[in-house]
């Protein structure tokens, strides 16, 4: 469950791209967003390499917002492979979960 002062940092791995939000749950909004689906972003989404730039990027639009706390949502993901490159490039990149 994510707050305005500590959002969720969800996530979503498919086949061929990867998701992620920052959500506050006690108002249903997302404050920000970043996926693979962006245009000139990488040119496949459905690898580590593509994974790493999806938490570098919502770890620098979080802080242009003042967000450095999360709470992390794997979903039904395990933590291995794409999502754990995500959640570490998002660690790098200044988020704190």
């Amino acid at each position: 469950m994510g707050t305005a002062e500590r959002p969720r940092l969800a996530t979503y791995r498919a086949l061929k791209n990867m998701t992620a939000q920052l959500i506050d749950d006690t108002t249903g909004r997302t404050l920000a967003a970043a996926s693979t689906i962006e245009k000139g972003l990488v040119k496949t989404g459905g690898n580590i390499a593509a994974a790493k730039v999806i938490g570098k990027l919502i770890a620098e639009r979080a802080l242009a917002k003042g967000i450095k706390k999360v709470v992390f949502d794997r979903g039904l993901s395990l933590y291995h492979g794409r999502v754990k490159a995500l959640a570490d490039a998002a660690r790098e990149g200044g988020l704190e979960f």
